[in-house]
């Protein structure tokens, strides 16, 4: 009997163990979802995307004037065809200098303060201006006649920091040979510029060059202001012949004085580019803003995407210069253009 209960114990204990095995395998069983039954159907919907960054972008643009205004909105519009929208992908803050660099110089400190991920600076100053107060926002100019002269980059075609955009170096010797066209007799070219601004200089330098060549002779008159615009062309009359305004900010956002002292005075105005064209004056050979803006936004798309940086972007230019007339504004000035001029115009004016 003893030995009977001493089996049956040795029995039990090694079937205990056996039990307590069973017991988890089926509470383990039983958490898994039965063969038969239906688990619910994965979803179509495509998973959310992370959210993307919202580049900003500070415009600062030196003065407002038809050439100016259009290269920020070829920049603005072609920059949305790139896929950077403003107030979707990009946000874009537009500031203006009002012709004014210590305004400049506080746009660029404030785009620095707000750290927006890329400038565009609109003309010569602006651009001097950001240069100097970032070294690590990439920096994009338009606008701008010479960039090595106005210490923005190291050369045209490795500018070598974070500066680089596109310049508007018109062809001088072109646009003053439309006026030995248009007067052949014409021996005096009157030219006013703002002795502040360095693209001015250079062009004023670059007529200089080619003149003796074409049988003229240049008659300076620098300007510190807008208001002295009017006072200068006066100053010339009876002096020269023609008047030629370069890509200067401050004489071309005050043309209109220009214009109302070679309408009465019956002096030809050639112009440095074409909004001054359809302002009033009489011709141009050159620069399209708009388009020079579009390719300083194509510029600005690679730099966002990370496909480029400044240091490795050479300097553009435009490769398509045209010819565009104003035949009112040469009625106005006691001048008729050729017919060869006008079969050869890209644009005419009526």
């Amino acid at each position: 009997m003893f030995k009977q209960k001493k089996t049956i114990r040795k029995i039990q204990s090694f079937l205990f163990p056996l039990l307590l095995l069973s017991v988890t395998a089926c509470g383990q069983q039983s958490a898994t979802p039965a063969s038969n039954e239906q688990t619910p159907p994965a979803s179509n919907q495509p998973a959310p995307a992370a959210e993307t960054k919202q580049f900003k972008i500070g415009i600062s643009q030196f003065v407002e004037h038809p050439a100016l205004d259009a290269a920020r909105e070829g920049f603005v519009a072609q920059l949305a065809k790139n896929g950077y929208e403003d107030g979707k992908q990009v946000k874009i803050d537009v500031k203006s200098a009002q012709a004014s660099m210590d305004t400049a110089i506080s746009i660029a400190q404030k785009f620095e303060s707000d750290k927006v991920d890329l400038v565009l600076a609109i003309a010569t100053p602006t651009a001097q201006a950001a240069a100097q107060t970032s070294k690590d926002i990439p920096i994009l100019f338009t606008a701008v006649t010479d960039p090595v002269e106005a210490g923005l980059v190291k050369a045209m075609d490795k500018p070598g920091a974070n500066v680089t955009g596109t310049s508007d170096m018109n062809p001088v010797e072109e646009q003053l040979k439309l006026i030995k066209e248009l007067k052949p007799d014409a021996k005096s070219v009157g030219v006013i510029y703002s002795s502040g601004e360095v693209n001015s200089k250079v062009q004023v330098d670059a007529a200089k060059a080619v003149a003796d060549k074409l049988g003229l002779s240049i008659q300076e008159a620098a300007i510190t202001s807008a208001t002295e615009v009017k006072q200068a062309a006066e100053s010339m009359v009876g002096k020269v012949d023609a008047f030629y305004v370069p890509t200067d900010n401050m004489v071309v956002s005050s043309i209109a004085a220009v214009l109302s002292v070679a309408e009465a005075q019956k002096i030809p105005v050639i112009a440095g580019e074409e909004n001054s064209v359809k302002s009033g004056a009489i011709a141009t050979y050159g620069i399209d803003y708009t388009k020079l803006g579009e390719q300083t936004a194509d510029m600005a798309a690679k730099i966002l995407k990370g496909e480029a940086k400044p240091a490795d972007m050479a300097v553009e230019m435009q490769a398509d210069m045209k010819l565009v007339l104003n035949k009112k504004a040469a009625e106005k000035m006691g001048v008729t253009i050729p017919q060869s001029m006008l079969d050869r115009a890209g644009e005419v004016i009526e």
